[in-house]
Formats: structure tokens, C-alpha cells, sequence
């Protein structure tokens, strides 16, 4: 595609210092992620007993942690999100296509990936997250799964790692970094780290990276990108019945 067609960057270095703000969101995002991914065991047996049911339990869980941490990053990061819909908005019929356009490439480059490893699994965290839409009405999953968790990610994974760690470090070492934590914070405390488990996240990974630098570090083309792909998966998996779902899992490929 020629340049000119491209959202230009909008560049404004003050946007990409590290601030306080920054600081506190990633140490919580870090803390909490970590104490679920090494002691979320230890919580399990409390969750249950406040909560109606275990899915309850597990989406009050995951709600507490994404609503702290996108209240934090959304402070965070509001300049920076009030200029990237600015930008966006110069280019609405650029927006209204190229977010399909990423995520249609994202799936044809993870089903890509995916053969290439010569073998096709499901990831637990992906096993939890289908079994947990199939007991909570799509009105609660969505905000969790499209809206918030998101834009937490992107700002954690690209406005961060890349935006503005590579002010200090190579772009692309950033944007390397970026691909494989976004890849192992899907699996980490939840099974062991193999290729095939990673691969359909690394695959994610690497396009919502690309988009990202492509379009000139915008956070919210990513975010939009990255909210589309969850929400097609939230409509699959609403879309099919529970027991042909569950048919589906079972075969082998």
C-alpha cells in the first residue's frame, strides 16, 4: 500500500515520556497478573464462597483486574488516546476498512503459523475463556473480553513496551519484546510454555505490532484491531450452541 494512504504519525515526544501514572498501572498490572499467574489457587476456595458459582467467581476476578488496571491506563494514556481518535478521525473510510482488513490478516497469519507448527492446540487460558462465555451472558462478557481487556493489552504491550521504551531501546528489540511477553502472558501460570501452545498468540501479537507501528504508534487503531478480533470470537462462541460447541472441541484435526 503507498505511504501516502497511511495515517500519518502525529509526533509529539512529550507523549512518549515515562510518567508516574505509567509507572503505577504496569507495577499493578504486573503484581496482580502475577500473584493469579503463581497463588490464584490460594484465592480460588474465597472466590467461591463470595461468588454464586465458580464462572462467577472467575469473572469477578478477571473484572476486578482489568476495571483497576483500565482505570489506570485509561488516566494514563488520555492524551494520547484523545490525539490517536483525532487522527483517526481525518481518516474515517481508512479506520472503517483497515480494522476488518487486520483482523481478517491477523486469522489467515495465525491459521498460517499454526499449520506450519504442524500442531493444532488450544491454549488452557483459551479452554477457561470459551468454557467461562458459555456461562455468563454476552452483556457481562463483552465489556470484560472487547471493551476493557483491550485496551489494557495495548497499552501495556504496544503505548508502552513500544511507544515509549523505544525512546531508550531499538524499536524493533522493543517491538520483538513485545510479541513474545504478549504471547506468554496468555499462557504463563496456566500450562507449560510450548510452541504450539504460543503460536496462535504470537501470530496475534506480531500483527496488532505491526498495525501498530504501521500506523505511526497509534494506540487506539491497535485497540479498535485487538477489540474486533474479540469480538468476533465473542460472537462465534455465543453464535453456536452450547453442545455443538462442545462437539467441535472434541474433534481432532
Amino acid at each position: 500500500m503507498a505511504t501516502a494512504h497511511r495515517i500519518p504519525p502525529a509526533p509529539q515526544p512529550q507523549l512518549y515520556r515515562f510518567s508516574p501514572l505509567d509507572g503505577a498501572t504496569l507495577i499493578v498490572y504486573v503484581a496482580i497478573a502475577g500473584f493469579f499467574a503463581v497463588a490464584g489457587e490460594l484465592l480460588a476456595p474465597f472466590l467461591r464462597q463470595v461468588a454464586p458459582s465458580p464462572a462467577a467467581a472467575s469473572y469477578a476476578a478477571n473484572l476486578l483486574f482489568y476495571a483497576t488496571v483500565g482505570i489506570l491506563a485509561l488516566l494514563a494514556a488520555r492524551k494520547v488516546v484523545g490525539r490517536d481518535l483525532k487522527v483517526l478521525a481525518t481518516r474515517p473510510w481508512f479506520t472503517l476498512m483497515m480494522v476488518p482488513a487486520a483482523v481478517i490478516a491477523m486469522l489467515i497469519l495465525t491459521a498460517i503459523v499454526v499449520a506450519a507448527g504442524g500442531e493444532a492446540q488450544t491454549s488452557e487460558n483459551q479452554a477457561g475463556l470459551q468454557e467461562l462465555m458459555q456461562q455468563v451472558p454476552a452483556w457481562l462478557m463483552v465489556p470484560l473480553v472487547v471493551v476493557v481487556g483491550p485496551f489494557v493489552e495495548e497499552y501495556i504491550f504496544r503505548h508502552l513496551l513500544i511507544g515509549k521504551l523505544s525512546r531508550r531501546v531499538n524499536i524493533w528489540i522493543c517491538c520483538a519484546v513485545s510479541v513474545v511477553l504478549f504471547a506468554a502472558m496468555h499462557i504463563v501460570g496456566r500450562e507449560a510454555i510450548t510452541l504450539a501452545a504460543l503460536l496462535p498468540y504470537l501470530a496475534m501479537g506480531a500483527t496488532l505490532v505491526f498495525m501498530y507501528v504501521w500506523t505511526g504508534k497509534n494506540l487506539m487503531f491497535s485497540y479498535f484491531v485487538h477489540a474486533a478480533k474479540n469480538l468476533l470470537a465473542v460472537v462465534f462462541i455465543y453464535a453456536i450452541p452450547p453442545e455443538v460447541f462442545d462437539q467441535l472441541q472434541q474433534v481432532q484435526p
